[in-house]
């Protein structure tokens, strides 16, 4: 019941790629031919397991024979995160409970969570985009790795666990949450590098800088290995800037596969994509026609080697771009702008268009900020009102009102600029603001619906 399987490429044992990464380079016209060949095999096995894939694909006039190129995906129906919960727990499974390896869930804020069935396969396949990450990332053998992701139906904490330990690290599993514990341990055995949200990073960066620790005199930390929400170029730059680590993006999701999906190379051009596994396109989010490569849209995936949960061109709900120029490291496989923004958590703020990234990007221009600011939305009978706390450093933060007043007005001004709008902007003290073991709730909407 396995997907076709490709030996990997000859790998030259002197050579400085790594193992792991040899799929990476394979060349364009073999790579095509090997999606469109793991593509036609998914739609049929989807075809031949999936009742639901199968009624949609007949509604279309469409049988897995009709597949005979890789433009032809676009005659295939799409599927999305709401028919993971209307044919909740396993109606978009593929294999029986007999093949199945591993359950993971990704809990919603109401009803039904989604929930993906994988068979042993399955999480090979995870695993080795998590490996080619890490290995991407300068990760290997001897380096120890703190995972602090939440680990369970999360797929966070077990996907850079596995991928860390099939690469040989040492892994330090200390999930979400302890934070002095965690920068303890961090420093007593020589953490390389952590994987978590960055959100929760911020949080360890506070404790750190609480106990008096220094990342670059007192850790050996070098890797910082984020995802699981968006986050921008400028934190970005903020984390590496105060702690002299280098910052890392890993992309995953739970429909898809966890951390592993994509991630970027030391030339930052964004996020290479391990097409071989998760066939990539990107679509106009309102007329869901194909966008060529360059143009900004929603990503939707294929997964083209998975037998538990096929998932077929699964709308992501994230904004980016496919790249058209090859990328300097050499890997053929297509790159990504960062995600930066999800259509989902677009807010309409008096009447104009806001992702909560254009907000942080404007808040970090200003170096006497700190990263930790909330976005708080109300409503009157006739206008919404919009604010913004924001944490000001140790350092500017004083009993001057003129100092901080002139600090508020730059910040306003450096939002203002990105946005458009005019939020009011409350500076508030260091440690003010909720900080999170996870994913971190930025936006409290509080308008009438």
């Amino acid at each position: 019941m396995s997907y076709p399987i490709y030996p990997t490429l000859p790998h030259d044992l002197n050579s400085p790629i790594h193992p792991v990464s040899a799929m990476d380079y394979l060349p364009v016209a073999p790579l095509r031919a090997l999606q469109l060949h793991r593509l036609q095999w998914t739609v049929k096995w989807a075809y031949e397991r999936v009742p639901i894939f199968r009624r949609r694909c007949q509604e279309r006039g469409v049988r897995p024979e009709h597949i005979q190129t890789l433009a032809d995906i676009k005659l295939l129906p799409f599927s999305k995160k709401t028919d993971l919960r209307d044919f909740y727990p396993l109606g978009l499974a593929g294999g029986n409970m007999d093949e199945t390896a591993r359950f993971h869930c990704s809990s919603g804020t109401t009803g039904k969570p989604i929930c993906i069935s994988n068979t042993m396969d399955d999480i090979l396949v995870w695993q080795n985009g998590g490996m080619r990450c890490l290995a991407m990332f300068g990760l290997r053998a001897g380096d120890v790795l703190q995972v602090s992701y939440g680990y369970g139906l999360f797929t966070g904490g077990l996907g850079a666990h596995y991928a860390g330990e099939g690469l040989g690290c040492a892994i330090l599993p200390t999930s979400g949450g302890n934070t002095e514990r965690q920068v303890m341990l961090m420093r007593d055995l020589g953490v390389t590098a952590i994987a978590c949200t960055p959100s929760y990073f911020l949080r360890i960066m506070d404790e750190a800088r609480r106990q008096g620790v220094d990342f670059r005199r007192d850790t050996k930390l070098r890797h910082g290995i984020f995802g699981a929400e968006p986050w921008t170029t400028e934190m970005r730059d903020t984390i590496e800037r105060e702690t002299g680590i280098v910052a890392h993006d890993i992309y995953g999701l739970t429909e898809i596969a966890g951390p592993g999906v994509a991630g970027d190379c030391s030339h930052r051009t964004g996020l290479h994509i391990w097409e071989d596994h998760f066939y990539p396109e990107i679509i106009d989010p309102e007329t869901l026609e194909p966008l060529p490569d360059g143009e900004v849209g929603e990503l939707v995936f294929t997964t083209i080697t998975r037998c538990g949960t096929p998932m077929i061109r699964y709308r992501t709900r994230d904004l980016t771009r496919l790249h058209t120029e090859v990328c300097p490291c050499g890997r053929t496989m297509r790159v990504m702008d960062r995600i930066s923004a999800r259509s989902d958590d677009m807010l309409i703020i008096h009447g104009v268009n806001v992702f909560p990234g254009q907000i942080e990007a404007g808040l970090l221009r200003v170096p006497e900020v700190a990263p930790h600011y909330q976005i708080v939305l109300s409503s009157t009978d006739t206008l919404d009102l919009f604010e913004i706390k924001v944490e000001v450093t140790a350092e500017a933060f004083s009993d001057n009102i003129r100092a901080l007043e002139n600090l508020r007005k730059r910040v306003l001004d450096a939002v203002k600029s990105i946005i458009g709008l005019t939020p009011r902007i409350i500076l508030v003290a260091p440690g003010t603001l909720p900080r999170s073991d996870g994913k971190i709730k930025r936006v409290i909407d509080n308008r009438t619906k």
